[in-house]
C-alpha cells in the first residue's frame, strides 16, 4: 500500500510539474500577444518578450523542482 502512495504521489508531482511548465509558456505568450495587439510594433517585440518570460518561468519551476529532489 505505501509503495502505492509514492507512486501516485510521483505521478502527481511530475503532472503538476509538467501543467506548470505548460501554463507558464502558455499565459507568457498570451499576455504577450494581447499586449501586442494593444500596442502593435513592427516584429511583434511584446510578444517574444513575455514568451520568454514564460518559458523563464517554467525553467525557474523545473529548477525549484530539482532542488527539492536533490
Amino acid at each position: 500500500m505505501k509503495k502505492q502512495i509514492k507512486e501516485y504521489w510521483a505521478l502527481y508531482k511530475s503532472f503538476s510539474l509538467g501543467l506548470a511548465v505548460v501554463f507558464s509558456i502558455l499565459i507568457g505568450g498570451v499576455i504577450g500577444y494581447f499586449l501586442d495587439e494593444k500596442f502593435p510594433t513592427k516584429y511583434h517585440l511584446l510578444f517574444l518578450l513575455f514568451l520568454f518570460y514564460g518559458i523563464g518561468a517554467a525553467f525557474w519551476s523545473m529548477y525549484q523542482e530539482w532542488k527539492r529532489l536533490k
